[in-house]
């Protein structure tokens, strides 16, 4: 049982020592920082493309076809890397994978910077697509196992936070090198060449960091992981932490399969379920597909090429906006709550840039102007509400025992969600136009809202250790679904 559980069953525990202030709170803010680099990457390689397509196309001969499977080799390589690097880090470690990562993140970036043809940029993509997809699975759950509950939420939503940096830092290099270079050959190259800075920094800077001290009780280093918790708490709360987790993994042992066999627990098989649902969902509100062709929507809608490149960075500013907002609402607001707000809000952005699409035809000079602010709303609900809470609940909701394998599932299902949505979405515009495809979209928001008001259950406000007993019982769905946790 959970230490931090006032009240369960009728016996009455007593809660950890609370978080102080010092040295240790420094030193894991360092981890996260350094960490969070992986989101940065995470974020500027699925950015980049957005800009760099158009003159890459020109350069390489590129089809409508070939710039989808350009644009979706990365993310299905991120689909791969995701479910391996998931299973990987269980096996190897948090850290040791982080490291793997980063090596990949310079390899795909250096490929991709001197292809010489279309062959070798889609490896060169897979490779980055690896990355990616290793760092959305690993880098949520390193940040989650090092967090205090009183803050999980806040520090592990850094990495999402650290995304929307990337892909606007990608928007901004992309407007700067294409207004001002655009006209010489090979200028993707540069913006493409930009990912290696941060991919160096990821892997000097982690050869610095600790293990997770969660992963490293679970292969029975119990005083390598107390030297952990010692510089990242207090040492009375380090302690109690420690024996905690240590008695979960200790009962765990003896009676929880791993991996595939867990899922003979129908409770663990509900909330993997429920993990693939939420990231599909993400998906599904069509995000990427901004994220990666909002120039070419942009243009669609009415901007000239370059033009539509500098008004594509004010998705990626209301969206780092939005996520520091979020950060902010995520030890405050329920998990659930900020899901079925963000859904509303994105699913009525969805009808209302159809609506738009189909009031304003091509020509109209308002078009633009209102697809754009109808555009930012929408980035600017996904990120707020959306994003980070979806990030954090992945990190959060799996057993220690199985955490890695079932966040790597998850976010398997979800990049195949992306990868599939970024090969069509030229072919769905082009059949079906803005205004088709945003209305489908808003469909698929209107479930997604049902899933989440049937099917999420509530995380906000516990411990890892006790969102895993009630986990692996079912009690999660019956006792918390809809209760609001104390503040801690």
């Amino acid at each position: 049982m959970s230490a931090i559980q006032s009240q369960r069953d009728g016996v009455h525990t007593t809660p950890l020592p609370p978080l102080t202030d010092g040295p240790h709170r420094k030193r894991l803010g360092q981890v996260a920082l350094i960490a969070t680099f992986g989101g940065l990457l995470f974020g500027y390689d699925t950015g980049v493309i957005n800009g760099a397509l158009r003159p890459m196309t020109a350069d390489l001969g590129l089809t409508p076809f070939t710039e989808g499977v350009v644009t979706s080799s990365l993310l299905f390589g991120a689909a791969a890397g995701a479910v391996g690097s998931g299973k990987l880090s269980d096996n190897w470690g948090r850290r040791k994978t982080i490291l793997l990562l980063a090596v990949l993140f310079l390899t795909g970036a250096l490929a991709c910077v001197f292809a010489p043809n279309f062959e070798v940029m889609v490896l060169g993509r897979i490779i980055l697509g690896l990355a990616v997809g290793g760092a959305s699975t690993v880098v949520p759950v390193f940040l989650a196992e090092l967090a205090p509950y009183e803050i999980r939420g806040s520090l592990a939503g850094r990495n999402e936070l650290m995304i929307v940096i990337g892909q606007l830092a990608a928007f901004v290099v992309n407007a700067i090198i294409g207004n001002l270079w655009g006209e010489f050959g090979g200028v993707w190259r540069v913006m493409l060449a930009v990912a290696a800075l941060p991919a160096t920094a990821l892997f000097f800077g982690m050869l610095r960091m600790p293990e997770s001290p969660r992963w490293l009780i679970s292969k029975g280093r119990v005083q390598e992981a107390l030297a952990v918790l010692m510089t990242i708490r207090s040492p009375e709360r380090a302690e109690a932490e420690m024996a905690d987790v240590k008695h979960l993994t200790d009962e765990e042992k003896e009676t929880m399969p791993t991996t595939w066999g867990a899922l003979r627990n129908k409770w663990i098989l509900r909330i993997l379920l429920v993990g693939i649902g939420l990231g599909v969902a993400q998906q599904l509100t069509g995000i990427n597909s901004i994220m990666y062709y909002g120039q070419s929507v942009l243009v669609e809608a009415g901007f000239d090429s370059n033009a539509a490149l500098i008004a594509n960075i004010a998705p990626g500013v209301i969206a780092v906006v939005g996520g520091i907002i979020a950060l902010s609402m995520m030890q405050r607001v329920n998990r659930r709550t900020t899901l079925l707000i963000g859904f509303t809000l994105t699913t009525i952005c969805h009808f209302l840039i159809g609506i738009a699409s189909l009031a304003l035809p091509v020509g109209n000079p308002m078009r633009p102007f209102v697809i754009l602010f109808l555009v930012v709303a929408f980035v600017g609900s996904m990120q707020t509400f959306l994003n980070i809470a979806v990030w954090v609940m992945l990190s959060e909701i799996f057993p220690l025992y199985i955490r890695g394998f079932a966040i790597g599932i998850s976010i398997f299902c979800l990049w195949i969600a992306n990868a599939f949505l970024g090969l069509f979405f030229p072919t769905l515009v082009a059949a079906v136009g803005i205004t088709g495809t945003f209305f489908l979209f808003g469909v698929l928001g209107i479930l997604a809202l049902v899933f989440i008001y049937t099917q999420v259950p509530e995380t906000r406000g516990r411990t890892l250790e006790a969102l895993e007993e009630d986990v692996t019982t079912g009690a999660i769905y019956v006792v918390h679904k809809n209760q609001t946790p104390a503040a801690p």
